[in-house]
């Protein structure tokens, strides 16, 4: 199905995560001085970054949330919450600083990279990493997004993406986007792959009324009866409904996968970049980690459609990659637990006592 024989050659490579290493990490943290289970999801995290890593004892977290820009066809038809111009305003804003993903990731150490793969203007900022495949997507509603090669393209800019912060020793990785549009490309994809229904798919989005969301339903509808996105073929769906900044992120999900490191799932539109990459290869969710519950109503299909379930319930739909950063603290707090609590035996406490209510 895959026409770039180096994509499938380097999806193909991705390999399962050590199983060996996992019961190894779960019975160190059985070991540790606290009743069984007692610390929650933090010993499944734990022993999922072990897993991952290669070693029960993983090094400290170096954080970067990798932002794809793209501007989206799609809002022609009068469906987004803001004006297209928004998406390059932002991205540079990135750049300075001042966005929820920037002062979220200030507060939990994390770096952050910005990459124009599809800003539909031309813009200029030392910051900003070049990668654009074509100024925005078209209009879905009316012809395909993008080619074949483009979607193609956009996946190994992904790839790339990840595999730079790998040599320069990021070992904990966060998806976020920026793009004007993106949840209806996102609804799309998701239908796409699932059959699913507008009204459990598509949402408000950064915030429309109740009218524009019946009309977002109705174009994403008809898009994806115009099109028919073969749900066997991940590339046909990205190509004729998706969104370059979606299949950029789908592409860091793979490249995570191939160099083993822990990537963080941020809201709506990451996650059907996630659903993207996991049908393209399923051992690629065995590296996710969701971190929070996006209020786009598709995201918990999505989850269920994976498996997965996010450990934050705030209430939050800003995108951004905004989520990563948070779930990044509770990812350092669950190494910090399997490198450094003590076990029984080295705190003297005889463990006989205790009765596993673990289910």
């Amino acid at each position: 199905m895959l026409q770039t024989s180096k994509l499938q050659t380097f999806i193909n490579a991705i390999e399962p995560v050590s199983a060996e290493i996992r019961a190894a990490a779960q019975a160190r943290i059985d070991s540790l001085v606290k009743p069984p289970g007692s610390l929650g999801k933090l010993e499944e995290i734990a022993a999922q970054v072990a897993a991952i890593s290669g070693t029960i004892t993983p090094a400290a977290r170096k954080k970067c949330t990798i932002v794809m820009a793209a501007d989206h066809g799609v809002v022609e038809e009068g469906i987004a919450c803001a004006p297209q111009e928004v998406t390059a305003i932002q991205s540079i804003n990135m750049l300075k600083n001042i966005t929820g993903i920037c002062v979220i990731s200030a507060a939990n150490g994390a770096d952050l990279r910005v990459v124009d793969i599809g800003i539909k203007p031309t813009l200029s900022h030392p910051g900003l990493i070049k990668r654009k495949i074509r100024p925005g997507t078209a209009n879905f509603a009316k012809e395909p997004a993008m080619d074949r090669c483009e979607a193609e393209q956009a996946l190994l800019i992904g790839i790339e993406m990840v595999k730079n912060l790998v040599d320069e020793g990021y070992n904990l990785i966060g998806t976020g986007e920026m793009g004007i549009g993106n949840t209806s490309c996102s609804s799309a994809v998701y239908m796409a792959f699932t059959g699913a229904d507008a009204d459990d798919a598509v949402g408000k989005g950064g915030g429309i009324s109740d009218e524009t969301l019946i009309r977002k339903k109705q174009i994403i509808s008809a898009a994806l009866a115009l099109h028919q996105p073969d749900p066997n073929d991940p590339l046909d769906v990205l190509a004729k409904v998706g969104g370059l900044d979606v299949a950029g992120m789908a592409g860091c999900f793979l490249g995570a996968a191939h160099c083993k490191v822990p990537i963080v799932i941020d809201g709506f539109i990451s996650a059907a970049a996630a659903l993207i990459a996991c049908r393209l290869n399923p051992l690629v969710r065995e590296y996710m980690i969701p971190s929070h519950l996006s209020a786009e109503p598709g995201y918990v299909h999505i989850m269920r459609e994976l498996g997965l379930e996010p450990m934050l319930h705030l209430n939050m739909r800003l995108g951004e990659g905004s989520g990563c950063p948070l779930a990044f603290g509770i990812i350092d707090a669950a190494i910090g637990v399997l490198n450094g609590m003590a076990t029984f035996d080295e705190a003297m406490i005889n463990r006989d006592y205790l009765v596993d209510i673990r289910t």
